[in-house]
């Protein structure tokens, strides 16, 4: 076939996206600044794994993964316990990111992709407003089409011209700033729950969680602002009165990480040019979590791509690789989207009335492999949907926020079935006015 792809940077979807297209005869090659023994943080991630077989990507080795356990979430005031109920079929499975980096990579060599780490990509190579290419430095990689997997903060989409009309800005309260480290564990305290997760965490808007494992407390701490260690040995010394077995020796991790958590990229393509997993904002607002979401979304990529049969890599031929996408999982992302700007709106008041008040119970919790969008995340029929809303309607506050929540999630749901289907540069234009219109008035409150 001889057409020449650049996957920018190795990130999940990228790799799987490499493997496919060259194990379908173009001539891909991955460019990553990082060593490829540098990739990924030093702690596990969680993800569904039918998304492997959904990209193409074969089952890693049994020995590489357990399964994860079931978490209990407690309100601000920690009255009331809820923990999911996940089936088991729907399980997700947790492995270390750098096995699952290894696994991705292997994959992608046995299918023919090529690999250059410790290159670094500085910008966009183009020829008028199509990308040709990419800058590493003063080095220049031209190709036919360039995937972008360098994250959320990418050089390529961040310097891509107005006229491509790919969004460049991540948006206000858009970024969860993470800190995870896994401490010795000390004593012989055993927590009640394995899993524990505190919504609103001292008050703040801050989410937090200790996982026990046999030998160590896996902590994450997450806020909405960057924060320094001091922050972090001040909510270390909180959680300790709940969980004296988290010790002070760091045994691994210790490290800080940005996500990006909001509605999908308005704009994932462009004449030359494809945005990917966190480049494209592919995560689950509501918990941060993408790997599943590229790894679905790079099979999507593949099929456009070779549906093209005349390789020209146009804005109008990539634009269905978006169009699916959104078809998938976008538009579901972008309805939690909105629940999440609400939820930073809510007083630990207002949270703790709706776990307290049974108006979310652990079906609401309970967030698997298949909770795509609101509708089978909530899980209510019409008898429940009517018997919280009664609840709500003693708290004329809270109820006005929920309305208001409520029309916001029918808004977006609304804009994403209004996504043109064929390209055309006004209509996808027009589209993309609204589409970001509303999202910014939601977090202009």
């Amino acid at each position: 076939m001889g057409k020449t792809i650049l996957v920018a940077g190795a990130g999940h979807g990228g790799l799987a996206v490499a493997a496919d297209l060259a194990r379908k005869g173009y001539d891909v090659t991955v460019l990553e600044q990082k060593a490829e023994d540098a990739l990924g943080y030093d702690w596990t991630d969680i993800f569904a794994p039918k998304a492997l077989i959904d990209a193409g990507v074969p089952y890693p080795s049994r020995s590489l993964y357990s399964y994860k356990e079931n978490m209990t979430f407690f309100p601000p005031a920690q009255s009331v316990a809820l923990t999911q109920q996940v089936p088991q079929d729907e399980l997700e499975i947790k492995m270390e990111r750098r096995d699952i980096y290894a696994h991705l990579i292997a994959h992608a060599r046995r299918c023919g992709v090529q690999f250059r780490f410790e290159t670094q990509i500085t910008a966009p190579l183009l020829l008028g407003s199509r990308v040709c290419g990419v800058y590493a430095g003063d080095e220049k990689f031209y190709a036919d089409l360039v995937i972008d997997a360098c994250g959320m903060d990418s050089p390529l989409r961040t310097a891509l011209p107005a006229v491509c009309g790919v969004e460049q800005a991540i948006g206000t309260n858009n970024t969860a700033y993470v800190y995870r480290a896994f401490y010795a564990r000390t004593g012989d305290f055993a927590p009640e729950h394995n899993y524990e997760v505190y919504i609103l965490h001292q008050g703040r808007r801050e989410l937090a969680w200790v996982a026990t494992e046999d030998d160590i407390a896996d902590v994450l701490i997450v806020r909405f602002a960057p924060f320094g260690m001091d922050e972090v040995q001040t909510v270390l010394d909180d959680l300790r009165k709940k969980n004296p077995h988290i010790g002070e020796q760091v045994v691994r991790g210790g490290q800080f990480a940005k996500i990006p958590v909001r509605q999908p990229l308005s704009v994932m393509v462009a004449d030359g040019y494809a945005a990917l997993g966190d480049s494209a904002f592919m995560t689950v607002p509501l918990i941060g979590s993408g790997i599943a979401n590229a790894l679905k979304a790079s099979h999507i990529l593949s099929r456009t791509v070779t549906d093209d049969k005349d390789c020209a890599f146009t804005a109008e031929t990539l634009w269905k690789y978006q169009v699916g996408y959104f078809r998938l999982l976008g538009a579901g992302y972008a309805e939690m989207a909105c629940l999440k700007n609400a939820l930073l709106t809510m007083e630990p008041a207002e949270i703790d009335f709706l776990f307290e008040r049974g108006i979310l119970t652990e079906k609401q919790v309970t967030i698997t492999a298949n909770t795509t969008n609101l509708q089978s995340m909530l899980k209510m029929t019409m008898k429940e949907l009517v018997d919280r809303a009664k609840k709500v309607c003693t708290d004329k506050i809270l109820l006005t926020k929920i309305l208001r929540i409520a029309s916001q999630i029918a808004s977006a749901s609304a804009l994403c079935a209004m996504m043109p289907r064929t390209w055309s540069p006004q209509s996808v234009r027009k589209w993309t006015v609204s589409y970001n219109a509303a999202f910014a008035k939601q977090q202009r409150g």
